[in-house]
């Protein structure tokens, strides 16, 4: 083979593809770089293998296909080795407890890849050194796995699969014996142990031995069991719910949310939701959608509003493909459907977790020992509704592996957690799953609508009232692609020597005036004395949040997964401020200054987000 490979001209790559043949067991991914190679493909040869995938805290993702930056059978083994060797440093008693690991229905014909597949390897892996693992038999959500981790109380789990990314992709989640995503440094700590580990161990291709291996377990039954039981905790309303006639459209997105969102229904005593029959099986080419999205909103939505439509259902929920984010769509009285964004669900179901939680606890005092959760960059709603109502309130960086973790810190100091969100349509509802849980969700929302509903009022209606209540928070998020980092770098950098001068941020943005700002890419905070940013920074990503003086705050960030810079924006107004109309178009005007000022689209040949 080697002789073969001199065509490329490339030594390091000839090295890496003949290292790779020579481990690669997987027919199919083996002929499709044999086949490169005959063809003298370089190029194609370069984006398979110039760079392995980053292992970072949200573990692997990438599409599926042949060599060290794509998913596959062995990229799937070494990190797995990695990872296992990782767990035998960090836990004496990882033989006794084990590891979960669970999966979608993503696959990937042409490479032989799949999530089940992928899921098998890894088992194998841990199986051949001896440490207990429970493989799910079936599909399941996300959140079963920190659910399994938590519950069964094991050292870490696994979760294959790409969430809503497009159909060519996978995707590999880790999380820790805490229940919890994995934080730095495990995640630099697991990439060094996967270069010290790349050849394949004697069994770790034995996938077909380890299934039948007494180390293997299935918890499927007894997950599914606990997992619903779990959940009923949150069931308040249980009367209501059983002579409700509020009529639900759910789609799972071809996805595996619909058995589950089906069973939490049924687990509350609610009305079964009307199935989008195109999209609620499982199917990895996601034919009906462009992309496999609730949060791109109508699109992803336009089969489930036609079925609302013919059964005169009034609310659509929308899982994403692993089921652990959840969309909502209500039908208005205008006879238009309204979307609701990430932050309008974290509002009202912040509002209703509390609502709940003062229903059921009449002690005073207990509220002291609340908290709510939320990310930096999402809504500021709970944080007003904490100030009303006297329980805590605290925000986190972007993601729900810091609001998991620290959902942890607070419970094991014998606090309550009644609630967390990001604006990215992620709610975590209950504390048996220290993540996202769009199937708890979808039951929570079926209840509360179906609540709202004795008392004649709409999801809208409700919202405006909490609104009303505890002051408006209007948010406008979106994005600019770009794909030269040079250009994100100098466009950041200038926001930091502002008018030339070195460590000088704006004061004022157009006609805005700047109050306060925060930089977690190089820990500068103005609003602390000694000036330096509480929550953690990381030089690795940009991220600077200006607060202006009538109540505006805008983040700017970039993403860590696609080449994009998005920005945050919400004005938050006093109660009692209710010109909505002129609350809207002090938005929108300071987005309009935010855009030309900073981001300076023309300059630097930004493109928008594509309508």
């Amino acid at each position: 083979m080697t002789s073969d490979l001199s065509s490329t001209g490339d030594t390091e790559l000839d090295q890496c593809v003949a290292q790779w043949l020579q481990y690669d067991k997987n027919p199919k991914t083996a002929s499709l770089v044999q086949d490169l190679v005959k063809e003298g493909a370089v190029e194609e040869l370069k984006k398979c293998f110039s760079s392995r995938m980053e292992f970072g805290t949200a573990g692997l993702r990438a599409a599926m296909g042949p060599g060290i930056s794509r998913m596959n059978d062995l990229t799937i083994i070494q990190t797995t080795q990695g990872f296992c060797r990782y767990l035998e440093a960090s836990f004496k008693n990882l033989k006794e407890r084990g590891v979960v690991i669970g999966y979608d229905a993503r696959a990937h014909p042409p490479s032989g890849g799949s999530s089940k597949r992928f899921a098998s390897l890894a088992a194998a892996v841990f199986i051949s050194r001896g440490v207990p693992v429970h493989l799910f038999s079936g599909i399941t959500p996300t959140p079963f796995v920190p659910f399994t981790v938590s519950y069964l109380g094991l050292c870490a789990g696994i979760m294959v699969t790409a969430s809503h990314n497009p159909k060519q992709d996978n995707g590999y989640k880790v999380y820790w014996e805490n229940g919890a995503q994995i934080v730095s440094p495990h995640d630099k700590g697991i990439a060094q142990t996967i270069e010290e580990n790349l050849e394949p161990w004697p069994e770790s291709w034995n996938a077909e031995e380890a299934l039948k291996s007494p180390l293997l377990k299935d918890p499927y039954q007894d997950i599914h069991m606990q997992y619903f039981k779990a959940i009923q905790n949150h069931c308040h309303h249980r009367d209501i719910n059983k002579s409700s006639e509020v009529k639900i459209v759910h789609t799972s997105v071809h996805g595996v949310g619909h058995e589950f969102v089906q069973s939490a229904f049924k687990a509350f005593d609610l009305q079964p939701p009307f199935a989008v029959e195109e999209q609620k099986d499982p199917d990895p080419e996601f034919p009906t959608v462009k992309y496999p999205n609730p949060e791109e909103g109508e699109g992803v939505l336009t089969l489930s509003f036609a079925l609302a439509e013919k059964e005169g259902a009034t609310v659509v929920l929308a899982n994403d493909p692993d089921a652990d984010r959840l969309a909502i769509a209500e039908k208005q009285e205008s006879g238009q459907w309204r979307v609701f964004s990430g932050n309008e669900l974290g509002a009202l179901l912040g509002w209703w977790m509390f609502h709940c939680w003062k229903q059921q606890n009449s002690d005073a005092d207990a509220v002291k020992d609340l908290y709510m959760l939320a990310s930096t960059v999402s809504s500021k709603i709970l944080r007003a509704i904490a100030l009303k109502e006297g329980f805590h309130f605290e925000e986190t960086l972007t993601g729900f592996k810091w609001m998991g973790n620290r959902a942890r810190d607070l419970l094991d100091q014998g606090k309550s957690v009644l609630f967390a969100f990001e604006e990215a349509i992620g709610y975590m509802c209950s504390p048996s799953v220290l993540d996202k849980d769009g199937v708890s969700a979808a039951a929570i929302a079926g209840e509360m609508i179906s609540y709202l509903a004795t008392k004649n009022t709409s999801l809208s209606q409700k919202l405006t009232s909490v609104f009303e209540q505890y002051g408006y928070h209007i948010s406008k998020n979106s994005y600019f692609i770009c794909h030269d980092q040079k250009v994100i770098c100098t466009l950041f950098e200038r926001l930091r020597s502002y008018g030339g001068q070195k460590d000088s941020y704006p004061t004022e943005c157009g006609r805005f005036s700047i109050s306060t700002i925060r930089d977690l890419t190089t820990g500068y905070d103005s609003n602390q004395p000694d000036k330096k940013a509480v929550l953690p920074t990381s030089s690795s990503s940009q991220m600077i949040t200006f607060t202006f003086s009538n109540g505006g705050v805008a983040t700017m960030r970039t993403s860590g997964t696609e080449p994009k810079i998005k920005y945050y924006t919400e004005l938050c107004a006093a109660p009692g401020n209710s010109d909505l109309t002129h609350l809207k178009k002090e938005l929108d005007d300071l987005v309009d200054a935010i855009v030309e000022h900073f981001f300076e689209p023309q300059k630097n040949n930004l493109q928008p987000k594509p309508q």
